[in-house]
């Protein structure tokens, strides 16, 4: 088991609308990412502001977030020509669509551990909702053009938790596009001989856990529990160097019970990102 160097961590927030169905997230991101800098004792790096959510399907949630979407490509590629590690609290996952291509552009040697319920490859040839977040992951894969970029290669991004994948997802999976480690028993492992000892860049779309844990958008049984979480993040930090790290879905605000569900269990379970802490899990080479 090997350390690694660990660069200075930036904390950048992304609380503009972006694919959403409902407002929780733009205020929530603010939210989670303000704890996260007091964790790290850094400021935080604000970009958009939260708004109404626009009506319409993916082409005027794309167009809408475009502005935004570009400042938060800015600042990533500031954090990262500073040689710093960007921690992103994203209001939704089509936030990626700018953050992904900037750091695989950066670091072209890194590969991206998507933690997602869902497998967001859809392209609008094969949505059947018109969602954005559907296509987050599809479009710094180069499966179709975004306008904010591509950059993550062939073989260089892994599903983890997926389990609610439609059959043009599946199909995609099965005729070897993309890498899928479903949720269960050595899941951390697998993980972890997959990375092989490259570079990650970690994304988490927070219904990737079991429902309940904290409020999201999406409920998907069968899902991770938070030590499950652990056991990846550990995982992570010992089979590789971290470039950095994406939490997005938290909506903070539980509509089925009516209570505020503050982000502290969630970066708990996160915080071998940033703290150091590694698991069983040896560097190969």
């Amino acid at each position: 088991m090997f350390a690694h160097p660990s660069p200075p961590p930036a904390v950048v927030t992304y609380q503009a609308p972006c694919g959403d169905h409902n407002d929780l997230a733009m205020t929530a991101a603010g939210t989670l990412g303000r704890a996260l800098a007091e964790r790290l004792a850094v400021p935080v790096q604000a970009v958009g502001v939260p708004a109404p959510v626009p009506d319409g399907g993916w082409e005027e949630a794309l167009d809408g977030a475009g502005p935004d979407l570009a400042a938060l490509a800015d600042r990533y590629r500031s954090v990262l020509a500073g040689g710093h590690r960007p921690y992103g609290a994203l209001s939704r996952c089509a936030a990626a669509l700018a953050t992904l291509p900037v750091v695989t552009g950066s670091r072209p040697d890194a590969v991206v551990v998507w933690m997602d319920a869902h497998g967001d490859i859809h392209t609008p040839d094969t949505t059947g909702t018109g969602y954005l977040g559907g296509m987050a992951l599809s479009g710094p894969l180069g499966w179709w053009d975004s306008g904010h970029g591509a950059g993550v290669g062939d073989g260089r991004a892994v599903l983890v938790g997926a389990r609610d994948l439609d059959p043009a997802e599946t199909a995609a999976v099965e005729g070897g596009r993309i890498a899928c480690l479903p949720p269960g028993p050595g899941l951390a492992a697998e993980l972890a001989a997959w990375i092989d000892g490259r570079p990650v860049y970690l994304h988490l779309d927070c219904d990737v856990l079991e429902p309940g844990i904290v409020p999201t958008d999406y409920r998907v049984p069968g899902g991770l529990t938070l030590d499950d979480l652990h056991a990846v993040c550990l995982a992570v930090t010992a089979a590789a160097p971290l470039v950095g790290a994406e939490f997005a879905e938290y909506e903070g605000f539980d509509r089925a019970t009516g209570r505020h569900v503050p982000p502290g269990d969630l970066l708990d379970a996160l915080s071998p990102l940033w703290s150091g802490e590694q698991g069983p899990f040896p560097v190969v080479g």
